[in-house]
């Protein structure tokens, strides 16, 4: 197993969140992994990247063009980080629709139920579904309810399953 993967989005949307799941998935399925993250502005709002890397790598970093994964929270990440996907690479967006990649409204969808600042779990619901990580739905609902604050456990495991029954939903109908 080998796959390159970024995060992106804004501070306060969870993408370090997500890491920490996705590095702990890996670490139970008794994968290698090696995570980064670069912040930019120092505060909610800025700048946020995570580069994660299952199987024996060297080093965090992603080149351009080697990202089989992408997770964008933020539209407005996109154009600063795209050049890191490979050509062969899937790009997964939170919108609310995009002609160019597969997309979801994960933000009004968490909103609906309760916060929009658990968008960053209905996005991994979405991509679970589409069966495009290292790892599969149940592992990452376990490791979900593990790492979630117990005042927060309940409502995060919610929004990771409304993202994964989404596709799901359309499909039928």
């Amino acid at each position: 197993m080998k796959m390159q993967m970024a995060i992106t989005g804004r501070g306060g949307q969870g993408v370090l969140f997500l890491s920490r799941i996705l590095t702990e998935c890996a670490l139970e399925l008794g994968l290698e992994v090696i995570a980064s993250e670069t912040h930019g502005m120092a505060m909610r709002g800025g700048s946020v990247i995570s580069t994660l890397k299952v199987g024996p790598y060297r080093g965090p970093l992603i080149r351009s063009g080697q990202a089989d994964l992408m997770l964008v929270l933020d539209e407005g990440s996109l154009e600063t980080f795209f050049h890191l996907l490979s050509k062969e690479g899937t790009l997964i967006l939170n919108a609310p629709a995009s002609d160019s990649y597969p997309s979801i409204d994960a933000t009004g969808l968490a909103a609906a139920v309760g916060s929009p600042l658990m968008a960053n779990l209905v996005l991994l619901g979405f991509v679970l579904s589409h069966n495009k990580l290292f790892c599969d739905y149940p592992l990452a609902e376990r490791v979900t309810g593990r790492l979630s604050p117990e005042r927060f456990r309940q409502a995060n495991l919610k929004a990771l399953k409304l993202g994964y029954s989404f596709k799901h939903a359309k499909e039928k109908g």
